[in-house]
C-alpha cells in the first residue's frame, strides 16, 4: 500500500529531474567547504557556490512539490548549472554542472500522464461535406481530405 502510494506520487511529478537538481546543488554547495588542498580557488568563489547550490536544491524541490512550475525550474536549473561552471570551481569539478544540466533537462521535458480515453473510437466521425450523413465517406483513391 505504501509502496504503491510512493510510486503514484513519484510518477505524478518530475521526480528524477528534481533528484538530479538536488544532488547537483548539494555537490556544488558542499564543495567550497572541502579542504583547501582540494579546492581550486577559495574566497569570492565560495559565496556564489553556496548560493547557486541552495538555489538549485530549492528548484529541485519546487519541481517535486509544484509540478506546474517544472518548465521554469528546469530552465533556471540548467542556466545556474552552466553558470556554476565559471563561478564555482568548474561547477563542482564538472560533476555538479553535468548533474544540474541533466536534472534541468529532465524537469523541462517531463510531461504528466494524460487521462486514458474511454468509449468508442479514437477520433470522432466527421460529417460529410454535403452534411447529409454523420459518417465520413472514404475517398475512392484512398486519400484523406
Amino acid at each position: 500500500m505504501l509502496l504503491s502510494r510512493w510510486r503514484r506520487w513519484r510518477r505524478a511529478r518530475p521526480f528524477w529531474g528534481g533528484l538530479f537538481a538536488v544532488l547537483a546543488g548539494a555537490w556544488i554547495c558542499v564543495l567550497p567547504l572541502a579542504p583547501l588542498k582540494i579546492m581550486l580557488q577559495q574566497g569570492v568563489a565560495g559565496i556564489p557556490s553556496v548560493l547557486m547550490g541552495i538555489i538549485m536544491i530549492v528548484l529541485g524541490v519546487t519541481a517535486w512539490f509544484s509540478p506546474r512550475q517544472r518548465s521554469l525550474a528546469g530552465v533556471l536549473t540548467t542556466l545556474i548549472a552552466t553558470a556554476a561552471l565559471v563561478l564555482s570551481n568548474l561547477g563542482g569539478f564538472l560533476i555538479g554542472t553535468l548533474l544540474g544540466i541533466l536534472g534541468g533537462g529532465l524537469m523541462f521535458a517531463w510531461q504528466p500522464y494524460a487521462a486514458p480515453r474511454t468509449g468508442g473510437s479514437a477520433a470522432p466521425a466527421r460529417p460529410s461535406p454535403a452534411g447529409d450523413s454523420p459518417t465520413p465517406h472514404p475517398d475512392p483513391q484512398g486519400a484523406q481530405p
